[in-house]
């Protein structure tokens, strides 16, 4: 039994009640939200093809109905806009979850917390500061989906399944993030030796990589979409899913999520993503990958982004 709870069922909070459904993954879902009948709505849709599925209960709540949970899932917040970067979200958005933190953790004291609302390293640290819970229980999705996208595009690339990447992107999950190629590989091969290593292309045409192009990419892809279709919500959804299946499967599964840093990197009081073990307790360990001399100043530079944006809101 795998009870999860969601705050918000805006876009991105009701497209994961329904990933964990379609795929399985929970067999309770609770569905919180201030506007209880957009929940209720969402959950009846949501249930109704449940016949079809592996069984699950998915219902709209209260946060006592979130008693018992073993995940609590808060994607509350204004979403993004057109043009708006999602910094410029912060006071808001630290305000609401300022409130709803003493009503979830009066009810679900030892839940793992994974928080995505936007500006997740923010939001995942003003619950640190005033939630109580322990902070190997609280993450943030953090820099998760940003990986899925420069392994996504490196797979468009290289025309190979995404499997085979093994890249990540670190720090803020926001406009200072960057890749560490030096750690980069598809299929254990150097990123930037690969093309090199391929034999038989049968004509394919494939420029040299250029690491400022595949950044690019991944950084305006959400803004690209948002601008397209209003909202970003199936990628963010499948890697938040992924997450969750990682935490209840109770095999430790390394990723790059927001947690809380205390000295890594000689990094402190800050979230932001690293690459992170984490399992049926939380967060287990986190990863000092041998980062080189400009990478390692580049997470440092993120850090001071976020510590620019943490003095000017009120935790």
């Amino acid at each position: 039994m795998n009870k999860i709870t969601i705050i918000g069922s805006g876009s991105v909070g009701s497209t994961i009640a329904y990933t964990l459904t379609v795929q399985g993954i929970a067999s309770e879902i609770v569905m919180i939200d201030i506007n209880e009948e957009k929940a209720k709505g969402e959950a009846l849709d949501i249930r109704q093809g449940v016949p079809f599925c592996t069984p699950c209960s998915v219902y709209a709540g209260s946060y006592e109905d979130a008693k018992d949970s073993d995940i609590v899932i808060i994607t509350s917040g204004i979403a993004r806009k057109p043009g708006q970067t999602r910094l410029d979200l912060a006071q808001t958005n630290v305000n609401i979850i300022k409130s709803i933190t003493p009503n979830i953790t009066k009810y679900a004291p030892d839940a793992i917390y994974l928080f995505v609302s936007n500006p997740v390293d923010i939001l995942t640290y003003t619950f640190c500061k005033c939630s109580g819970i322990p902070e190997s229980r609280i993450l943030g999705s953090g820099t998760i989906l940003d990986t899925a996208r420069l392994r996504a595009r490196l797979s468009e690339y290289y025309q190979i399944n995404q499997q085979n990447v093994h890249a990540y992107v670190l720090g803020e999950h926001g406009d200072s993030s960057f890749v560490p190629w030096s750690v980069a590989n598809i299929s254990n091969i150097p990123a930037n030796a690969y093309q090199k290593a391929m034999e038989n292309t049968d004509g394919m045409l494939i420029p040299p990589l250029n690491y400022a192009d595949v950044e690019d990419y991944m950084r305006k892809s959400g803004g690209n979409v948002i601008r397209r279709k209003g909202a970003t919500f199936y990628a963010v959804s499948i890697s938040v899913c992924h997450i969750v299946k990682c935490i209840l499967s109770g095999i430790d599964t390394n990723m790059t999520v927001s947690t809380m840093l205390n000295g890594e990197y000689g990094i402190s009081d800050v979230c932001l993503s690293l690459l992170t073990t984490v399992g049926h307790k939380g967060v287990v360990n986190k990863l000092n990958l041998p980062l080189t001399e400009s990478e390692h100043a580049a997470l440092v530079h993120s850090s001071e982004c976020l510590k620019e944006i943490i003095k000017k809101v009120q935790i």
